[in-house]
C-alpha cells in the first residue's frame, strides 16, 4: 500500500510538473508572438505639414505590406532628432540633408539616411513688395536662426540676383558674412525660430521673410501664389526619412521608404500640393 501510495503522489508530481512547463511555453510562445506582432509596428515622428499628412496617405499601403503605421507629431526641429536618439521613435521625417548632417556634427548622433522622399522649395513673401526688385535699399529680410537654413537662403537669393556669395564657398554652409556684393544693403535678420516666421509675415514684420514650405502651408499660405519668389525644384535640400544607424536595413523601414516613394505616393504629393511640395524621383 506503502508503494502504491508513493507511485501516485509520483505521478501526480510529474503531471503538475508538466502542467507548469506547458504553462510557461506558452506564455513563452504568447511573449514569441507578442514581439512578432509589435516589430510589424513602425512609430514615425514627423513635422504636421506636409509629413504627416503623406504619412497618413501611406498608412494603407504600408498596412497592405504588414506593418501598422503610427505617426508622432511635432512642432519643433529638434524632439524628433532627441526621440529617435532616445529610442521613443523609429524613425523622423520632418528634415532635409543639410541639417540633418548638421545635427549629426553638433550632437554625434549615430543616424542613417533611409531615403529621401521629396523637396519642399522655400519661399520669400511679402505684404509689401510684390517682387524682389522692388525691394527698397535697406530692406530687411527675416530668416531662420537655424544656421543649416542660412546657406540655403542665401544661395537661393544668389540664383534670383539679390546677392552675390564669395567664390569656393559651400554654398550649404554659407552665411551672411559670406556676402560680398549686396546692391540694396539688404539686411538679414535671424533672430526667430523657422516655426515663428509665418507669424511674424501676418504681422507685417520686416520688408520680407523667408518661409519654409510646410510652415507656410500650415498657415494656409501657398508657396506657388503667395510667395514673391521661390526656391528652384532641383534644390539640394531634399526631406528624408531619418533612422539609427543599421536600422535602415530593417524591413519595416525599407517598406515605409518604398511605399512612400511609390507612384501613388508621388501622384498624390503632386495632387495635394499643386508643386510647392515636389516628390523625389
Amino acid at each position: 500500500m506503502k508503494k502504491l501510495l508513493t507511485g501516485i503522489l509520483l505521478a501526480v508530481l510529474v503531471l503538475a510538473l508538466a502542467a507548469c512547463g506547458t504553462k510557461d511555453n506558452e506564455g513563452d510562445k504568447n511573449a514569441s508572438d507578442g514581439e512578432k506582432k509589435e516589430d510589424t509596428k513602425i512609430v514615425v515622428g514627423a513635422s504636421n505639414t506636409p509629413h504627416s499628412i503623406i504619412l497618413e496617405e501611406a498608412k494603407p499601403l504600408l498596412k497592405e505590406k504588414g506593418f501598422d503605421l503610427e505617426i508622432e507629431k511635432y512642432q519643433d526641429y529638434v524632439l524628433p532628432n532627441k526621440d529617435l536618439e532616445s529610442g521613443e521613435i523609429d524613425a523622423n521625417y520632418f528634415q532635409h540633408i543639410p541639417y540633418f548632417e548638421t545635427q549629426i556634427a553638433d550632437f554625434g548622433y549615430k543616424f542613417a539616411n533611409a531615403g529621401g522622399i521629396h523637396i519642399e522649395p522655400i519661399g520669400v513673401y511679402s505684404k509689401k513688395y510684390k517682387s524682389l526688385e522692388e525691394l527698397p535699399e535697406g530692406a530687411t529680410i527675416l530668416i531662420s536662426n537655424s544656421v543649416a537654413d542660412h546657406g540655403r537662403v542665401l544661395a537661393m537669393l544668389e540664383t534670383k540676383g539679390l546677392i552675390k556669395l564669395a567664390d569656393g564657398v559651400d554654398k550649404a554652409k554659407a552665411e551672411v558674412k559670406d556676402i560680398i556684393d549686396n546692391p540694396k544693403n539688404i539686411e538679414f535678420d535671424a533672430d526667430y525660430e523657422a516655426a515663428l516666421l509665418p507669424t511674424m509675415f501676418k504681422e507685417g514684420e520686416g520688408d520680407a521673410v523667408l518661409i519654409n514650405s510646410n510652415y507656410a502651408i500650415d498657415v494656409g499660405l501657398n508657396p506657388l501664389e503667395d510667395s514673391i519668389a521661390i526656391e528652384d525644384t532641383d534644390s539640394p535640400y531634399v526631406n528624408i526619412i531619418a533612422v539609427k544607424e543599421g536600422d535602415e536595413n530593417n524591413e519595416a523601414i525599407k517598406a515605409l521608404v518604398e511605399v512612400l516613394k511609390s507612384k501613388e505616393i508621388q501622384d498624390f504629393i503632386m495632387k495635394e500640393w499643386g508643386g510647392s511640395v515636389v516628390p523625389v524621383k
